[in-house]
């Protein structure tokens, strides 16, 4: 396939940013999944002692049959997506592939047991479990480094006093780096949220209730069989009680966190933008690039565009899927699976999203001249702390004088520092609002961007 004759940006215009995703979400990452589960089930068959038939492997049968799964490749998926244009059963062709790989060798009496007693779901619910896990693997690393870039910057500009913007309007000063080290704590958050999350899987049965491991033995503990298939081979987590699937709330829980980091920078690139648009962070102009292609001056903010776009793309599929792959009719109904195809979708557009943030992160500056210009202009914001020590001594009114000095007027220093001088009030106090400035009131905002190295 030519990425430029690719149906969705994420095969076209992105393809080459999304390769590490491609094997883990491809129909290609999914049958290579089912076909290590069944490998495994199988695997787990023949060491039970209570299911003789089952023959007890060989060291080269245990080799041979663990490399079906491991050197599973494309071709092997061709063939397996042959097989399925009989069968009309995707999981089915699973099944018949490997009965195909051990026919007319020692495995081949354990054919049989290729899925034995399992339901399509018991495959499928622990093959997208890994296809959700392994690909969470990509997305977390991206994820640290774009923290890890952000928290640098906060560092950097730790003590870049700023003019806040509360509602759009001037506010009380803050530094640029307490600012982002705010959405460093965010993002870290719910990255702690992703990495609790263990997926749950299911191997029981058509309904759930091992009725056909049962039949045939009865005296098996199947659900401390199944158990280690899932927990001791794969480290998920085992679902004990379902219908014919795997109810997908933990699926849901893990779109649901993926959607609230994704929406925390989302707002981390709509508040550069901004900063950008006022002027208080620059962009390093690089060679050849063209902002516009009629105005020659431009350098627009694209990477933080680009991933606010993506990311809505991003959330759109995940919060879909958050809230319609809980919901099956009774035992069963098939519209999950569908649905399901699409987790690479949600991936796919997070991860273009975090590496278009990641490069925008390196492209920023500090601009101190117009973050002082600005804090210049606004001596207004100094009302807050002129009436927060005319409260403490208990002088009368002294938001209501504030107000109506402040309110519709342009303040200056020498307009807010006359009314400081004509204030009755002790001298040491007097002495410290005369000394402040827009750019000196931060309270704590320098120190507090320390609390960000204490979060893993």
């Amino acid at each position: 396939m030519d990425t430029l004759t690719a149906l969705s940006p994420l095969d076209g215009r992105y393809a080459s940013k999304l390769t590490e995703l491609a094997p883990i979400f491809s129909e290609f990452g999914l049958i290579q999944r089912r076909v290590a589960v069944e490998i495994a089930w199988l695997e787990a068959l023949c060491d039970a002692k209570d299911i003789p038939e089952a023959k007890e492997l060989t060291a080269d049968d245990r080799s041979a049959l663990r490399a079906i799964a491991a050197d599973f490749s494309v071709d092997d998926a061709r063939r397996v997506k042959t097989i399925e244009s009989t069968t009309n059963h995707d999981v089915k062709a699973v099944e018949y592939f490997i009965k195909e790989k051990i026919a007319g060798t020692p495995l081949e009496d354990r054919g049989e047991f290729v899925h034995f007693a399992c339901t399509s779901e018991d495959i499928n619910n622990m093959a997208h479990a890994l296809m959700l896990r392994d690909g969470l693997v990509v997305l977390r690393a991206a994820q640290k480094k774009l923290t890890d870039a952000l928290a640098g910057f906060a560092v950097e500009t730790r003590d870049a006093a700023m003019l806040a913007r509360t509602h759009g309007q001037p506010a009380s000063p803050t530094t640029l780096g307490k600012e982002l080290a705010v959405f460093v704590a965010r993002l870290n958050r719910q990255a702690a949220q992703l990495d609790a999350i263990v997926m749950p899987g299911k191997m029981n049965g058509a309904v759930g209730c091992y009725n056909a491991h049962l039949s045939a033995y009865p005296n098996v503990d199947w659900e401390a069989f199944s158990k280690q298939v899932i927990e001791g081979h794969f480290g998920l987590k085992q679902n004990v009680l379902t219908t014919q699937i795997e109810a997908h709330d933990g699926m849901a829980e893990l779109f649901d966190a993926l959607a609230r980091w994704n929406t925390i920078l989302l707002d981390l690139d709509r508040d550069i933008w901004s900063y950008i648009s006022l002027g208080y962070i620059g962009q390093k102009t690089i060679k050849g690039e063209i902002g516009s292609s009629t105005m020659p001056h431009k350098v627009n903010p694209i990477d933080f565009e680009n991933s606010e776009g993506n990311l809505g793309l991003a959330n759109a599929v995940l919060e879909h899927m958050a809230r319609k792959l809980p919901i099956s009719r009774l035992q069963r109904d098939l519209t999950d699976s569908t649905v399901l195809r699409n987790m690479g979708v949600g991936f796919g557009y997070s991860l273009a999203a975090y590496q278009a943030t990641l490069k925008g992160l390196g492209k920023i500056k500090l601009n101190t001249v117009r973050l002082e210009e600005d804090l210049n202009d606004a001596w207004e914001v100094l009302a807050e702390p002129i009436q927060t020590v005319m409260r403490k001594l208990g002088k009368p009114n002294p938001y209501e004088q504030l107000k109506d000095l402040t309110r519709g007027r342009k303040m200056t220093a020498e307009v807010m520092q006359a009314f400081i001088e004509g204030l009755d009030i002790p001298a040491d106090d007097k002495a410290l609002l005369l000394n402040m400035t827009p750019a000196r009131y931060i309270g704590m905002a320098s120190k507090l961007v320390s609390h960000i190295q204490l979060i893993p």
